[in-house]
């Protein structure tokens, strides 16, 4: 893994949709300047979504993917198909690619209809000029007349991509609360549940951040951060933790420092964090048999004391004295149908970008069903989180009526 690239999470991400042989692989491999799928005749050549992530001029770090044909068929054709259209929900542009001496078919104008209903930018590519007169009904406000073969339009279509978002969008970390010249503690345990070797991605963010701002970042584990406070000559700004420490940082860290936890802040740059502080209170209604959707948005090995899988439904029948029933998803495997759960718990989220994580929320939303976060969860049932908030309401008049309420 390279440690100096832009995560997923935070680049753009662009798809490119259309019917089998329209010409997405090709397009795709212009545009990035890159043979990075696969290009045949043969229909149905791409089975799964492909990833790719580079540098696209002028739009700067983005996420390119290819994606199977929308008129798919068959058994098979249908899961393909099912797989596109869950590239939509974290997808920030999306190409359509069609032919441009044939009308839109039937899985086009479909497309753009969901394009429309989530509001996703789009271009449509008409595609294979080169082949004959393009039909009349170009919509040219939307569109760009291409070549793939000739290279004909491909810039005009770069240009076209790179104005139709920001790719700055203003979001920070930290840059609100912590200036140049303060000390922010971070506590990163190293269990068994850490990686050999390298930090996770939300502390590597974190760190960064840290560095850009020009402030000072002491890294510690859980069981030394009284001595290490003790030792520094000026007081930390705030001390930032993994959450499954929470309770015993909480207990280290002084009153008068600002205490969160990475998770925590992650939801908060994504902006979740109001909704989920608002979900958490589910946790003093819970019942026997209840249903708790615990979601990560990656997947990884699960070690004996995993925090989504083993802790977490610990800690929520200590705190809770019942007895729920809890379900686990990982990765893209974030159900539709959420009506059967009482609560959903989501990790941080920080392999997933921001609209994935939207539209999560606003699955569960639509549902009414609450949906808080493992930091959020984790401070409320240790008697913690508006302390681990309060940092965040001195800043933003938003936070004040819910750490009030809490």
């Amino acid at each position: 893994m390279d440690l100096n690239a832009v995560p997923s999470a935070n680049r753009t991400h662009i798809a490119f949709f259309g019917v089998r042989n329209a010409g997405k692989s090709s397009v795709m491999n212009a545009v990035t300047n890159q043979n990075i799928a696969i290009v045949s005749e043969v229909k149905g050549t791409t089975t799964d979504p492909v990833y790719k992530a580079m540098e696209l001029l002028p739009l700067g770090p983005v996420t390119i993917i290819d994606t199977p044909g929308i008129d798919d068929r068959g058994t098979l054709g249908r899961l393909r198909v099912e797989k596109t259209k869950q590239v939509l929900h974290k997808t920030d542009i999306a190409v359509l690619v069609v032919n441009a001496v044939n009308p839109l078919t039937t899985a086009d104008r479909d497309m753009l209809e969901l394009f429309k209903a989530q509001r996703i930018p789009y271009v449509i590519a008409y595609n294979k000029s080169d082949l004959g007169t393009p039909i009349k009904t170009i919509d040219l406000q939307h569109g760009v007349l291409i070549s793939a073969k000739n290279n004909d339009g491909i810039f005009e279509l770069k240009e076209r991509l790179a104005h139709l978002i920001r790719c700055d969008n203003g979001k920070t970390l930290l840059k609100d609360i912590v200036a140049a010249g303060d000390t922010v503690i971070l506590v990163i345990p190293i269990d068994k549940a850490a990686p050999k070797g390298r930090l996770i991605l939300p502390q590597q963010q974190t760190i960064r951040e840290l560095l850009d701002i020009g402030a000072t970042a002491v890294m510690t584990q859980d069981s030394q951060l009284s001595k290490v406070i003790a030792g520094l000559r000026k007081k930390p700004k705030m001390v930032i933790t993994d959450s499954q420490a929470f309770a015993n940082v909480a207990r280290q860290t002084p009153d008068d420092v600002s205490l969160t936890s990475f998770s925590i802040l992650f939801s908060r740059y994504k902006g979740n964090l109001l909704a989920q502080m608002q979900a958490v209170k589910l946790l003093d209604e819970l019942q026997d048999d209840d249903k708790i959707l615990i979601s990560e948005g990656c997947t990884h090995h699960r070690q004996c004391d995993d925090i989504g899988t083993v802790k977490l439904p610990h800690w929520i029948k200590k705190y809770s004295g019942k007895i729920p029933q809890f379900i686990f998803s990982s990765g893209t495997q974030f159900p539709q149908d959420l009506t059967s759960y009482k609560l959903i718990i989501h990790c941080g989220g920080c392999m997933l970008n921001e609209k994935e994580m939207q539209y999560r929320l606003k699955c569960a939303g639509q549902q009414n069903i609450p949906m808080t976060n493992y930091g959020t969860a984790i401070a409320y049932m240790n008697g913690i989180l508006k302390r681990s908030v309060q940092i965040f309401a001195d800043v933003d008049k938003k936070y004040n009526i819910f750490c009030w309420f809490l």
